[in-house]
């Protein structure tokens, strides 16, 4: 087996640190629910969770785990299901330190630190609360004209790309079609950690018509096989959103002591609950 390959999710998110940096994708585009379950069993603290560009069940799942130190984000929340309860009692608490952003800053930084560079330029947040409220964002002159101030977006390198995909082969070549931020993701990260639906022999890399949509094994530090990975989130192409677990989640989440049942339920004995 390829040491790429991991035998189960709890193995493969085994090795992530208390304080890392870890970089999540929107709903129904590649979320890594199981690896979030994992990770969670195994009892990760003091997580700077980036949300792509923003987050929804997963970002709230490891707040109320008290996984989480930090969320980088342009916005939370569960659709059509309403507010993300833990994240939302987090905030007025006062207990996770919050880093607002909008969708294009989130991408800017990503792509700054896809391309090595310290920092990308970007308009449109000047004046705003957001640029108020973000020290480390800089007003800068543009040198290349006069009067023309952009603002200077730091880079943001995770140390953890998560993400979940339908396909890899053994060799560690992911294929996540037209989602192209995990690609994004997994440029700008130290590392990726994919946990996919179905691992095949061969390479991926070989088929003309797969190949475009792959994050080549350049870039993925381990690989793990997680049916229904994504659950309760769809997956495009395979599957949909469990609409009667989220009613169910943001029914159990209302409350503390709901949540902590919810956890024991369908977190501490995941793959049972999603069975």
């Amino acid at each position: 087996m390829s040491e790429r390959v991991y035998s189960t999710v709890d193995d493969l998110v085994a090795g992530v640190p208390d304080g890392a940096k870890i970089a999540v994708v929107k709903d129904e585009c590649g979320v890594a629910m199981e690896a979030t379950r994992a990770l969670i069993r195994k009892g990760i603290r003091r997580l700077h969770i980036v949300t792509v560009p923003t987050s929804g069940l997963q970002t709230d799942l490891f707040v109320g785990a008290g996984s989480v130190a930090t969320v980088e984000t342009s916005a939370i929340t569960l659709g059509e299901f309403g507010a993300p309860p833990n994240f939302v009692r987090a905030v007025k608490a006062g207990s996770i330190t919050l880093k607002d952003a909008t969708c294009p800053a989130v991408y800017a930084g990503l792509q700054a630190a896809e391309k090595g560079i310290p920092f990308m330029p970007m308009r449109g947040l000047i004046g705003s609360d957001i640029e108020g409220h973000r020290d480390e964002f800089k007003i800068i002159e543009n040198p290349f004209a006069d009067d023309d101030p952009v603002i200077a977006l730091p880079a943001i390198q995770p140390d953890i790309a998560l993400v979940h995909a339908p396909l890899a082969d053994r060799h560690g070549n992911v294929w996540i079609g037209r989602e192209r931020a995990l690609l994004t993701m997994a440029h700008a990260a130290k590392e990726t950690l994919a946990t996919v639906e179905e691992i095949i022999d061969g390479s991926l890399l070989e088929d003309e018509k797969l190949a475009p949509g792959c994050i080549p094994s350049l870039y993925v530090s381990g690989i793990a096989e997680a049916k229904n990975g994504s659950w309760p989130m769809g997956l495009p192409g395979r599957y949909a959103v469990d609409a009667e677990h989220m009613a169910l989640y943001c029914d159990m989440a209302k409350t503390k002591e709901g949540f902590r049942d919810y956890l024991d339920r369908f977190v501490m004995n995941s793959r049972q609950a999603a069975e």
